[in-house]
């Protein structure tokens, strides 16, 4: 039996959100500082975004890079962005609140839940950092919480193919599980059958071929870099690899 396969872009430019909406992705995650594993967007992206994607766009909030444990202050931060992003016609929102031994902040997470209410808010990948992924499942579950990104909790979705059908066995109907970490389309297909997931989630980055400048053809200096892209057609064929799958429900 083939499934509804929801796919969510991870952009950080008005490049990738386009791209999303012209390659057929059903939602953006909108970040910032990939190289860091994704920081909140700027306030003009995402007011970009959201006027010129034509795709709902959660917004990750994560003040800085590090870990997921936060401080006052920084979760002052975290409220502050979720409501100014909120105004811009954010769809939702994207948080991991960690308690110093990697256990799910409960209480911080339900909080920023209550604040969003009633738009959606997805946990992400701090919940592979977690000691059990089953029990964080269940206090994911208890935030109120509609979705959780994961690896399965380890390095990639290859590799975490195993732990993520079990969570999506164990999440039911109570929780939307989505793989993300490491997808690309030459492994979409073994994913989505071995995980049985319905949501999966990537950035399709496309790497420049040559560092010459388009205008001169000229090198660039050393250390310097172009901009990498997104391009439609990946996401195209990332779906059509995720849509040939048959498998038995969950």
């Amino acid at each position: 039996m083939k499934h509804d396969i929801t796919f969510e872009l991870c952009a950080e430019s008005l490049q990738a959100c386009l791209a999303a909406g012209e390659g057929g992705a059903a939602r953006i995650e909108l970040c910032s500082a990939l190289s860091e594993d994704g920081l909140t967007p700027s306030h003009a992206l995402i007011r970009a975004a959201v006027e010129r994607s034509g795709l709902p766009v959660y917004v990750l909030l994560r003040p800085r890079a590090g870990g997921f444990v936060y401080s006052p202050d920084e979760f002052a931060l975290i409220r502050e962005d979720l409501l100014h992003a909120r105004s811009l016609g954010a769809t939702g929102f994207v948080v991991g609140v960690l308690h110093p031994d990697a256990t799910i902040d409960i209480e911080r997470t339900y909080e920023l839940v209550e604040l969003a209410a009633p738009l959606e808010v997805t946990f992400h990948g701090a919940f592979d950092l977690t000691p059990s992924l089953d029990d964080a499942l269940e206090d994911v579950v208890a935030t109120g919480c509609r979705r959780i990104l994961t690896s399965g909790g380890e390095r990639d979705v290859v590799a975490g193919a195993a732990n993520l059908h079990r969570l999506v066995q164990l999440a039911a109907d109570r929780i939307a599980i989505a793989a993300g970490g490491g997808l690309r389309i030459e492994n979409a297909a073994a994913v989505a059958r071995q995980s049985r997931a319905h949501h999966f989630h990537g950035s399709l980055l496309r790497r420049p071929a040559n560092t010459f400048t388009h205008k001169e053809g000229a090198a660039l200096p050393s250390g310097s870099k172009l901009a990498s892209s997104v391009h439609p057609e990946g996401i195209r064929a990332l779906l059509q690899e995720l849509r040939s799958v048959e498998h038995p429900e969950p």
